[in-house]
């Protein structure tokens, strides 16, 4: 036999239901007992020669964020046999953000796993991803990332918006604000039960520009999605044509052999953190960024996230950074409508799932219309991009604000410190009439972070104390090493690191002491002299373990998990060869189609 021969029969062997063969010792028995098995679902001979393409349906009683999946299955499965091919839906863990303890971010990896296993595990030339809540898409891209299989990520849309009063609410910045109010006791019982009917109006993701909604805009940023996906709402006839569309796309990639590291690259991960500064996305999108982008090898550099972000401003007009909703950034033109207005600023050869360019795909964008949800660049809606990187002895591995939700006043601030040791400490203490502390104190919540927590959650959204909420305190200066929801404004200064459960400075805050916040020089540090602060460090010890620690994924994550920085993913998971880092750089000023305008 020839080489050439010998080659396409090789390749032939692994494509289709000759791929990945179960281990029997003989690789005819083992194709001929799968056919027969799926052949008990009515398949033909015909169907089983077809591509296939591996629809993951993550739909969950316990996910509202996924109810259209039924819907959305269908439709892609429609795409893909329309496209000649066979669709063959699997099931992977679904993670809520709401129903999910400790937090669902302890559960990203976990699923992750699974669908990267399953992937690996079941023959399919390509995949299509189906998810939407915050950590689905997430943990999605990321085993996608370490995979070898062509895959495309499709999200499951934003729910829409209800009303309440002659108001319009949605979640789940609405959420806060209505909860922020009845703490304050400026509502009552009865109006907060009226509005828990109407802050979530339909299935889908939160109608702001919350964590799911910038995983959204950022998959399709990143080329991993098709073009116009990320804003169509959930229960629209545009998502279920976006959805048709992608299974059509998912075998066209077969052909292609358009694997994710063709696309993934550093130059389509620094166009996604653009557009995460521009929507004033959630700064939950950092974390997930660099755990995708690690799982190729590509390191996330925190000083250049700073400095393209002086030159990106926020040009989204959407809650909680504006005042728009989801479905409003969809009817403006989506993603591609701000991709138009940062143009001069983005990688423009960047792949994308449809083989063409990011550039291609903007040049036959439907053309521009007059809206007000996206603004022009030289009127943003906030002069820099929505997130700030912060550095200082309080978190020499970093921290980060979200500026363009905080509170102008308090960007400059020094303040004494109220310290809260845990989540426990925080619930017993926060609202205690006797509790000390003022307005322009500093709260600060030690252990949320990936280990002291597990999982890192989004309880750096700290409350306002009852007795200051009631004298109308809106705002305080809050420290933590979690989290907080995309959801969420104020100003808060998140993901300290290292974090206080390995001994990382936060450990060593007392209540009293100062600390000094500086947006503009970048600066958190805890004004305590080395000395004094060498003496806390060599009487620090961790806490002893809790019941659980030592089994199961609890041990796991807690033995393995990353800070941070390094996206809080498994050390074991991340890729060990060195791609280099991203962002790289503004693109050339001059030819081709950089230097286009918007």
């Amino acid at each position: 036999m020839s080489s050439k021969s010998s080659s396409t029969s090789d390749a032939a062997a692994a494509s289709g239901m000759r791929k990945g063969l179960t281990s029997y010792g003989d690789a005819g028995f083992s194709l001929f007992l799968r056919k027969a098995f799926i052949k008990g679902a009515g398949l033909s001979d015909d169907a089983l020669s077809r591509p296939i393409v591996g629809i993951a349906n993550t739909g969950s009683g316990f996910n509202p964020c996924h109810g259209n999946m039924p819907q959305l299955l269908e439709a892609v499965k429609r795409g893909v046999m329309l496209a000649g091919g066979l669709p063959v839906e699997f099931p992977t863990i679904s993670v809520h953000e709401s129903f999910a303890s400790p937090t669902s971010m302890f559960l990203r990896n976990l699923m992750s796993m699974d669908t990267e296993e399953m992937i690996r595990a079941q023959p399919m030339d390509a995949v299509v991803l189906i998810g939407g809540c915050d950590k689905t898409v997430p943990a999605q891209l990321m085993a996608a990332a370490s995979g070898k299989v062509p895959a495309i990520q499709l999200v499951t849309g934003s729910m829409l918006t209800g009303s309440h009063r002659g108001e319009r609410v949605g979640a789940c910045t609405d959420c806060r604000r209505f909860w922020g109010k009845y703490r304050a006791e400026e509502i009552d019982d009865a109006e907060i039960a009226d509005v828990n009917n109407q802050l979530v109006a339909s299935v889908g993701t939160c109608s702001v520009m919350g964590t799911a909604s910038t995983m959204a805009c950022i998959a399709e940023a990143l080329g991993i999605a098709v073009p116009g996906s990320a804003s169509p709402p959930a229960v629209t006839a545009d998502r279920i044509r976006v959805a048709e569309r992608t299974g059509a796309e998912a075998v066209a990639m077969i052909g292609r052999q358009l694997t994710p590291d063709r696309i993934l690259t550093a130059k389509s991960f620094e166009n996604a953190l653009r557009v995460l500064l521009a929507i004033g996305g959630s700064t939950n999108g950092i974390v997930h960024l660099t755990a995708v982008a690690g799982r190729l090898g590509i390191a996330l550099d925190m000083e250049a996230f700073d400095r393209i972000g002086k030159e990106t401003p926020v040009l989204v007009d959407l809650k909680p950074s504006g005042q728009h909703y989801m479905e409003d950034f969809h009817k403006a033109g989506g993603v591609r409508t701000l991709l138009r207005e940062l143009r001069p600023l983005l990688h423009l050869d960047a792949l994308t799932v449809t083989g063409r360019t990011l550039g291609e795909e903007l040049d036959d964008a439907p053309p521009a219309f007059p809206q007000d949800v996206v603004r022009p660049f030289d009127k943003p809606v906030y002069a820099q991009g929505g997130i700030a990187v912060l550095r200082g002895n309080l978190a020499p591995g970093g921290a980060i604000i979200k500026q363009s939700a905080a509170t102008a006043a308090l960007m400059e601030h020094e303040g004494r410190a109220v310290v809260f040791e845990d989540l426990e400490d925080l619930a017993a203490r926060v609202d205690d009439e006797e509790l000390d502390i003022h307005a322009d104190d500093i709260m600060v919540l030690k252990h949320i972070g990936p280990v002291g927590a597990p999982g890192m959650p989004e309880a750096g959204y700290m409350p306002i104390p009852r007795k200051l909420a009631r004298a109308g305190v809106k705002d305080m200066v809050r420290i933590s090493d979690g989290r907080m929801s995309g959801t969420a404004s104020g100003s808060i200064v998140l993901h300290v690191t290292p974090e206080s459960a390995i001994g990382g400075p936060l450990a060593l805050v007392r209540t009293g002491d100062r600390i000094r916040l500086s947006v503009q020089r970048r600066e958190i540090s805890l004004l305590v002299d080395d000395a004094e602060l060498a003496r806390r460090k060599a009487a620090w010890r961790p806490r002893p373990a809790r019941e659980g620690d030592d089994r199961g994924y609890r041990k796991l994550f807690l033995s393995t998990v990353t800070q941070a920085d390094k996206g809080c993913d498994f050390d074991f998971l991340r890729g060990t060869q060195d791609n280099g880092s991203t962002p790289i750089g503004k693109p050339p000023a001059s030819g081709g189609q950089a230097a286009k305008k918007p």
